[in-house]
């Protein structure tokens, strides 16, 4: 469902491989790279070219996994080595309250980068905690454009500073977004509106949600206002149309996974898509569940600091601000980047759902640079959107037989993501 194309190894074509380690790629030449590996073939092929296409911008304003149940699978220590892949910019961030040495982000869509880039700088520039809480929570004061060019804007790489600073069609520089509610942007936050608008048109209402004041009420608001329209014809429609789900980051590959997972359970796949639903509006308190909130609120409160993301909290303001520049932003692909580490230098590797896209060529090669680099206690944690790891039954075995991966842990930690997006949760460990 998400950031994963954002951090596709691609295919191991020499010429294609020599073009993208050249200085000033594209963001289209990397995901269309990624994105077109051996499994784009027949009906397959034009639906993968549609999806590169579609995710040639912005989609992800901040990230949809929890940074909670990544730091609890990872069990970081304090000067651990870490790779993870962009997104929204806003896990990068909450991981450096484990006080890592480095944390290497890579990914492919500079878009999110650029996103990274202006998290981190408000965190440095900005004066206090009340103005980065007005900037990345509140995100819609009429101010933060003077906070953009007054703290943020000379601090930026020039690259990320020419995005911000493009204009839109109606020719508003990008960064005022954050005086426009900037979670509204992105594709997924323009789907996330989307579907607002079409949930009260099919009698339903996503903003209902947020009225709860306790689990039970969360249980029966959503019985009432979300739960039926997975019934109704045109969701049931929508839900078995491949194209309709890009924005929320399924490329054809993770559609197939989950339409198997729903056909092993016996139901459609509105049914699969209820269920994960309700996971996120009825598993967790709405008052302390950040990916609620944006999805049902469309935005954060900032009067309630267990809403807010981990990165936003104040509790963590103080060691993100003087860690983030142990933050290291990589305009590449995993795998390129881990073939740029030396042996036995990492320590943890966070990989979204970025696997379930990939071919088995793609995760071998990425697994050899993985067991390459990896120390002796390393860890891998990543997301897929069918329940079922990816890696069993594709790697050769000799890599396998270096990991081992604990079954009923990953179910726990499953339990805790609070986006609830996804499948499965799962962490793999060098093997001893």
């Amino acid at each position: 469902m998400d950031d994963g194309f954002t951090a596709h190894t691609w295919r191991s074509c020499d010429s294609t491989a020599q073009h993208i380690r050249g200085a000033g790629v594209s963001t289209k030449t990397l995901i269309d790279t990624a994105v077109l590996n051996s499994t784009t073939a027949g009906s397959k092929s034009w639906a993968d070219h549609l999806f590169a296409h579609w995710f040639n911008r912005l989609v992800y304003a901040q990230i949809w996994e929890d940074p909670r149940t990544d730091l609890e699978g990872l069990a970081l220590r304090p000067g651990a080595e870490v790779l993870c892949i962009s997104s929204g910019g806003c896990n990068a961030l909450a991981y450096l309250s484990a006080d890592p040495a480095a944390i290497h982000v890579v990914d492919l869509n500079e878009a999110h980068l650029a996103m990274l880039e202006l998290k981190r700088a408000a965190f440095q520039r900005l004066p206090n905690n009340a103005d980065v809480l007005a900037f990345l929570g509140d995100a819609d004061k009429k101010e933060n454009a003077a906070r953009y060019l007054q703290y943020l804007r000379p601090h930026l790489p020039e690259r990320a500073r020419n995005y911000w600073e493009t204009r839109d069609w109606r020719g508003r520089p990008r960064y005022t977004m954050f005086c426009r509610h900037a979670y509204r942007h992105g594709l997924l936050g323009q789907f996330i509106g989307l579907s607002h608008w079409l949930a009260k048109r099919l009698g339903g209402n996503l903003g209902a949600m947020t009225t709860a004041r306790t689990m039970e009420e969360q249980q029966a608001l959503f019985a009432t206002h979300v739960a039926p329209l997975f019934k109704t014809r045109l969701l049931r429609f929508l839900c078995r149309q491949p194209a309709a789900v890009y924005s929320l980051g399924i490329p054809p590959a993770q559609f197939d996974a989950l339409k198997a997972d729903a056909a092993a359970e016996g139901r459609e796949l509105s049914g699969l898509f209820e269920e994960r639903m309700r996971h996120l509006a009825c598993d967790f308190p709405y008052e302390s569940n950040c990916f609620a909130a944006q999805a049902f609120a469309r935005r954060y409160d900032t009067n309630k600091p267990e809403q807010l993301p981990m990165y936003l909290q104040p509790a963590h303001y103080s060691s993100i601000r003087d860690r983030a520049g142990r933050i290291h932003p990589h305009h590449t692909t995993l795998t390129e980047f881990l073939k740029s580490r030396a042996s036995g230098s990492m320590d943890a590797f966070v990989f979204l759902d970025a696997q379930d896209w990939m071919d088995d060529a793609q995760l071998e090669a990425l697994w050899t640079e993985v067991t390459r680099t990896a120390r002796a206690d390393a860890r891998v944690l990543f997301r897929t959107g069918g329940t079922e790891s990816i890696l069993e039954g594709r790697l050769p075995a000799e890599l396998m037989s270096q990991w081992r991966t604990d079954r009923a842990r990953n179910k726990a930690l499953y339990a805790t993501d609070r986006s609830a997006i996804y499948g499965g949760v799962h962490v793999y460990e060098r093997a001893r």
